[in-house]
Formats: structure tokens, sequence, C-alpha cells
């Protein structure tokens, strides 16, 4: 079932007992990173991740995962990502068995719309299906406001401005930022506060000091000087598992992109048929990309950012090190693609 960006909220914050399938995909999965974390946090559940290779070769673990009864008997959500029509088949079984304990959420970014995946989840009254696109402008700052309000907190629209622009219009990075003010405040959805300029300084300032969707940006484009300079703005400790999802969300992005051109298709036509999905700034760079990378180099890109992903997690070498020296290659790759 193909739910609207109106209903979406109802679908997640008061999800129906009947579906066990959200598929949350577009390019904006930042979006539909913090939409599954409020379903999460709707269902009262336990987040089991299950990584979409494993449902590849075994396509019936979806379904079984979802049908286990959990042995502490506490609820489980069933989470994927990065998803892709890997999952197709997992899917179809998951939507077939009489009876699941569980439900299951996918992250998935853009899908064309001949995508199996989508299709099935569209067309499935067990499913709810959701297409995420970056917000702009105003409704970037509703988006903030909104954010803020599960939070307890009162935003005004030039606060919410600010907060929207240095996390790069990024809806989960809005609600880490969100979470940590309230606790700076003092707020709750039971005593909401206003959030003020001066708890945004104290506490918010990190993350206008680097603009982590920026610094995927850069590396991809081969700014070697800019990248630099944006990597020594990014705070001491700051994780880098955003800079790796900021970097695979253009990725996505790119990668469909990328294969039309080398099906003939114009860099102009394909700059306009990407339209809403495309923040409107970052046009010039997103060009500056498709015409330096060809679709191997980004998959191999791709592959180099999942690995760095499992790095940053699993291992205990400094990240910033990790994370700096992975972009750089990456730069200096797309410089000598010129």
């Amino acid at each position: 079932m193909k739910v609207s960006k109106q209903s979406v909220a109802r679908s997640i914050d008061q999800p129906d007992p009947a579906v066990r399938f959200y598929l949350l995909h577009g390019p904006d999965d930042g979006q539909s990173r913090a939409l599954g974390a409020r379903l999460v946090e709707a269902l009262g559940a336990e987040k089991v991740i299950i990584a979409a290779g494993a449902v590849k070769s075994d396509p019936a673990l979806i379904a079984s995962e979802a049908a286990a009864i959990s042995l502490f008997g506490g609820r489980r959500l069933i989470w994927i990502e990065p998803a892709s029509e890997d999952i197709a088949e997992g899917v179809r079984a998951l939507l077939e068995i009489e009876a699941t304990e569980s439900a299951v959420v996918a992250i998935a970014g853009a899908l064309r719309k001949t995508s199996e995946l989508l299709k099935l989840a569209e067309a499935s009254p067990r499913a709810v299906a959701f297409a995420a696109y970056p917000p702009e402008g105003a409704e970037a700052d509703r988006m903030v406001i909104d954010v803020g309000r599960r939070f307890g907190l009162k935003c005004d629209p030039r606060l919410a401005n600010r907060i929207a622009e240095s996390c790069g219009n990024d809806q989960a990075l809005v609600a880490q930022e969100m979470q940590k003010l309230a606790l700076y405040v003092d707020a709750s959805p039971q005593t909401p506060k206003p959030l003020d300029v001066e708890a945004l300084d104290a506490v918010g300032a990190e993350l206008s000091e680097g603009n982590i969707p920026r610094v995927a940006d850069l590396a991809l484009a081969g700014d070697l000087k800019a990248l630099t300079e944006e990597l020594a703005k990014l705070p001491t400790g700051a994780e880098g598992i955003p800079v790796v999802r900021a970097l695979q969300r253009r990725l996505m992005m790119l990668a469909p992109a990328r294969a039309r051109m080398e099906h003939g298709d114009r860099l102009d036509a394909v700059m306009t048929s990407l339209g809403k999905s495309l923040f409107w700034k970052d046009k010039e760079i997103v060009g500056r990309m498709l015409s330096r990378w060809n679709a191997a180099g980004l998959a191999k890109v791709a592959e180099r950012a999942a690995k760095l992903e499992r790095t940053l997690i699993f291992s205990p070498s400094p990240e910033r090190e990790s994370l700096g020296e992975e972009l750089l290659s990456i730069a200096r790759a797309a410089r000598s693609r010129r």
C-alpha cells in the first residue's frame, strides 16, 4: 500500500497490526531512517538488523525471522539496510505466510517505478511503501519544527532554518540534534519548552562547524582543498557513520543517473529528470560528480564505503583517521577522472 507525505506519520506512529512490511525508499534515506526509528519507538520494539546480502543468499530468512517468537517475550522489528532488489523474493515470502510475530522495515534508496520490490509493497495490504524526498526551503523548516515537537521543543522558524541548514536537511541528523537539545533544556513531550538561541549556541554548535553531507560531496567531486578544510572542522569525537551514510545516499542517487548517461542520455537531461530529488544548491556539484565518475567507479566507491562503515562500527582504530584517509582517497580518484 502506497502512502503519501500527508499520511505517512499516522502509518508510522500508529502502526496497523495487519501491516508486516514497511518499505521506506527514495533519495532521502536520512528521512527514511528517521521514520524507521519512529516505528521502532511506536512499536516499543527491539531493533534486529539483518544484512541484505544474507537475504539474497537465503530468501526465506525474512519470513522465518518475522515468524520467530522472541526468546525474551518482547516485540521485535526486523531492520534491513541498505535494501535493494536483492530482497524482493524474501519480501514476497514474508507477505505470503499466514502469520508473523514481528514487522519488517527496509530502508532503500531511490527505486525505479519498475522495481519488483516497490511493486510488491505498493500492491499488498500487508505492506506500507513511502518515498522520501529531501525537503527544501519552508518545508525543511517545518520538518525541523515537527521533529522538535516530538521531543517537547517549541522551535522558532528562524532557528528551524538554521538547524535545517546545519544538518543538510537530513531528518535523521535533525532528530539527533533535537534529542540532544531537549535534554539540555529539560524538555519532553509532557513538559514542552521553547528552544532559544542560547541553547542552540551552547549545544548545537558542533553541527554548524562541519556540514556532514558537504564532506561526502566534496570527496566525490574531487575538491581536495575544500575537503581537507571541512574535515578539520569536524569536532573532536564526531562519529564517522553519519558522513559515510551521507556518502552512501549520494552514491545511491548518482548510480542510476550515471547508468542513464552510459545508455545515451545527455547530462542536462539526466539533471532535469532528478527534479525534486535534488536540492537546488547541490545541482552544480552533482553535475560535476556525474561528469567525473562512470558506473564502474561509483560501484567501487560504494563497495569501499560499505567496508569503511563496517570498519567504523567494529574496529577499535580511531574513526577520524580511517574516515579522513578514505575520503581523501576518493577525492584523489575523482580528480584523476577529469
